[in-house]
């Protein structure tokens, strides 16, 4: 029997080689954000559709590009939680209700938190951006995202 770190090193090697299969797997999307000032921001994202997808997000990722994201498409309104736990960027995370309208920002989530992140009402989608993205792009509540997923 293997010593428990050489262990622990090949169950972190498999995790990664896993992520990046997974990651590769991910359909991906065009997306616009129209803000209240009528500016249309761009994003191409990874679809998240599955239980199993939304489960494993963006964990074990090392970087992010500046106009991809991760969108989680819950199916149906929901109150969703999330947490940052074996997520290894900051990320930015803005809840999205049915129509397509930004309910709730929650800003730099920490990496590797185990603190959920509610939605706190129900939403039908999260949009998962690089850690500053809102700020940085002045996203806020009340702006629309438009991707086929939301009802108009």
């Amino acid at each position: 029997m293997l010593p428990s770190w050489p262990r622990q090193c090949l169950v972190v090697v498999a995790l990664l080689f896993t992520s990046a299969l997974h990651a590769a797997e991910l359909p991906t999307s065009s997306l616009t954000i129209v803000t209240g000032e009528g500016k249309q921001l761009s994003f191409t994202v990874e679809l998240a559709n599955t239980p199993a997808e939304r489960e494993m997000g963006l964990m074990f990722r090392s970087s992010l590009a500046p106009d991809a994201g991760m969108l989680f498409d819950f199916k149906e309104p929901q109150i969703v939680a999330f947490w940052m736990k074996n997520t290894l960027i900051p990320l930015d995370m803005l809840f999205i209700d049915k129509t397509g309208r930004i309910v709730r920002i929650v800003e730099r989530a920490v990496p590797g938190s185990l603190t959920p992140i509610s939605s706190g009402e129900p939403v039908l989608a999260v949009l998962e951006v690089n850690s500053g993205t809102a700020s940085r792009l002045e996203i806020h509540t009340g702006d629309i995202v438009d991707h086929p997923i939301f009802q108009r």
